[in-house]
């Protein structure tokens, strides 16, 4: 048998794997009887962790979401992926949550056996990061954003646009998208009455309002340009909507020159060399896919594509087509022997 310390660490990683347990079930796993379950499901209560009997023949037990923070049981894998987590969350990215990270992550630490201690140490320092270059988003903002597109409550936002310029906005938030570091706030802007994207590192202020909204559905995509003016789908926006909106009007609406190419490549391989910032990729079957993406000017996007290690056709706009062959008629005589 267990020593009762490590026998209750073992029925709370139980508790912590399923949502419910018999009795007869945990007394097998842990090598015990259900006398002794019981008791120990007592000293768990003592601890703080609410643990729940339900019903039945045999009887069960839930554990709910308690009032407090006890002490909680990690598999090494885990406690390893938590602290590496929170040492990346300290390094920055969301202002704000820098410094609770580094606290949180320095009391794991401290808490892990000494061999485990010496894996994390090894990873930490194998690792030197990067500063983020990205500005970071304001937690504050952050968590007020969230939680009133979880209650569908509209906003008012100071905002400050590219050029510097401030601006209030009533806004009914939909969600939140992180990209590559960077937070986006995607909402319907009542003043504007269309849809917006806007940079959580440039709102300089943000307050509920008392009035509720009910949720608009994202306009659809439609064609080359991404659809900000299209026919709206019948249903409200999920998470997936929100990114694919995102990434279409950050890789592509923004600019003056939009694409269509088709790939000879699977979409899972060009994937690896296009980031969801850069272009939407879209599967045409097992060996090709379409890129819809955009550039301010039709040479760099000429050159950008022609860099990828793939084969591609110009569906649209004529212009790179003929910025294309003005590359290769360039190449050709380039290359020819003199």
């Amino acid at each position: 048998m267990l020593p009762a310390s490590s026998r209750l660490l073992r029925l709370l990683g139980l508790l912590q794997q399923r949502r419910s347990w018999s009795g007869p079930q945990l007394a097998e796993r842990l090598g015990v009887t259900t006398r002794t379950v019981r008791r120990d499901v007592e000293r768990l209560r003592g601890l703080g962790y609410r643990v729940r009997a339900l019903p039945g023949a045999e009887g069960g037990y839930h554990l709910e979401a308690g009032t407090q923070l006890p002490p909680l049981a990690f598999e090494e894998d885990e406690a390893l992926a938590l602290a590496l987590a929170l040492r990346s969350a300290a390094l920055g990215g969301v202002r704000g949550l820098e410094e609770s990270a580094l606290v949180a992550s320095m009391k794991l630490e401290t808490l892990l056996p000494a061999r485990l201690a010496r894996r994390l140490k090894s990873l930490f320092d194998a690792v030197q990061p990067l500063t983020n270059a990205a500005p970071a988003a304001d937690l504050g903002h952050l968590a007020a954003l969230a939680d009133a597109s979880e209650l569908q409550q509209v906003v008012e936002l100071r905002y400050r646009d590219v050029q510097g310029r401030s601006s209030v906005r009533r806004m009914e938030p939909a969600g939140l998208v992180c990209a590559e570091s960077r937070w986006y706030l995607v909402a319907w802007d009542r003043g504007r009455a269309d849809w917006r994207t806007l940079r959580v590192d440039r709102i300089e202020d943000v307050r509920t309002m008392g009035d509720a909204f009910s949720p608009r559905p994202l306009p659809a995509e439609d064609g080359v340009t991404g659809g900000s003016r299209g026919k709206a789908s019948a249903r409200p926006p999920t998470r997936a909507d929100l990114a694919a909106f995102v990434a279409r009007r950050i890789s592509t609406d923004v600019y003056r020159v939009q694409a269509r190419v088709v790939l000879h490549s699977p979409v899972d391989a060009a994937q690896e060399q296009i980031s969801p910032l850069a272009g939407r990729l879209e599967a045409l079957g097992p060996a090709r896919c379409r890129l819809v993406t955009g550039a301010h000017r039709v040479a760099a996007l000429a050159a950008w594509l022609l860099s990828l290690d793939v084969d591609f056709e110009v569906e649209s706009p004529p212009e790179l087509q003929a910025c294309l062959r003005r590359m290769q008629a360039r190449l050709e005589r380039t290359l020819a022997p003199s």
